[in-house]
C-alpha cells in the first residue's frame, strides 16, 4: 500500500481524505504543520506528498523547496482557486502537479495515481537501458542522468520529460503531445506547465544546449545519439 503524506493546517481535511484514499489502496497521513511534516518525511517510507500553499511556519512554496533539496519525492500542491501564479510558482519549484481548492477527492486520487504510476513504471524498466548522447546519458532503470560525467538531480516530471524527448531525438513534440503522454487524461488542463518544466530542465542541463524550441510547434532533443 502506498503511503502519502498530506501537509495541510485544515484539521477537518485529513480524516475524510484518509478514509477515501484507503479505497484506492493508499494510506494517507496528515500533518498540520510543515515542521511536523518534514519530521515525518525524514523518517522515510512515504511514496508522495500533498502540500497546501497556505500554511503556518512556512508557506507551501518554501516547503516544496525544502523537500526538493533532499528528495525527488513526487509532490502535488493544493493551490488557491483560479490562482494561476500559484500553479506557476509551484511547478517552477519542482512540484509534479497541482490541484486548485476546493477539489473533488476523486480528482486528487486520480492525480496521485498518475504520479505514482509514472514512478512505478520507471522502477520496472529493464536494467541496463541507457540512452547515450554527446555529453548526456540517461539510465532509465535508475532514473538517473549524467551531464558531462556529472550527476544531475531531476524531479520525476523533469526526468519523464527528458526521457520522452530522448526516446526519439530530433522529433518535435507539441505541448499537447507532451502533456498527453506525461499526464494522460489531465492533458487539457494547463499547457503552460510544459514551458515551465522545460525551462527548469534546460537550466539543470547547462552548459549543454539540449532542448530546442521550434516556434509554434514544440520541443525537440537536439543531441546526437552515440553508441552505448
Amino acid at each position: 500500500m502506498h503511503r502519502i503524506l498530506l501537509i495541510d493546517d485544515d484539521e477537518q481535511l485529513g480524516p475524510p481524505l484518509a478514509i477515501y484514499f484507503q479505497r484506492f489502496e493508499m494510506a494517507l497521513t496528515h500533518a498540520l504543520k510543515p515542521s511536523e511534516g518534514l519530521s515525518q518525511l525524514g523518517q522515510g517510507g512515504f511514496d508522495a506528498a500533498i502540500l497546501d500553499v497556505m500554511l503556518p511556519e512556512m508557506d507551501g512554496f518554501e516547503l516544496c523547496r525544502t523537500i526538493r533539496k533532499q528528495s525527488d519525492l513526487p509532490i502535488i500542491m493544493l493551490t488557491a482557486r483560479g490562482d494561476v501564479m500559484d500553479r506557476v510558482v509551484g511547478l517552477e519549484l519542482g512540484a509534479d502537479d497541482y490541484l486548485p481548492k476546493p477539489f473533488e477527492p476523486r480528482e486528487l486520487v486520480a492525480r496521485m495515481q498518475t504520479v505514482l504510476r509514472r514512478r512505478r513504471s520507471s522502477v520496472q524498466a529493464e536494467p541496463g537501458d541507457i540512452l547515450k548522447f554527446e555529453g548526456l546519458s540517461l539510465d532509465t532503470s535508475r532514473r538517473s542522468v549524467m551531464r558531462q560525467g556529472q550527476p544531475v538531480e531531476l524531479t520525476g516530471t523533469e526526468f519523464d520529460l527528458l526521457h520522452l524527448l530522448a526516446r526519439e531525438p530530433g522529433r518535435v513534440f507539441s505541448r499537447d503531445d507532451i502533456l498527453s503522454q506525461l499526464r494522460g487524461h489531465d492533458a487539457e488542463l494547463y499547457t503552460r506547465a510544459v514551458d515551465i518544466v522545460v525551462s527548469r530542465l534546460r537550466k539543470k542541463l547547462e552548459p549543454l544546449d539540449c532542448i530546442k524550441t521550434l516556434r509554434n510547434a514544440g520541443y525537440a532533443l537536439a543531441l546526437r545519439r552515440v553508441q552505448a
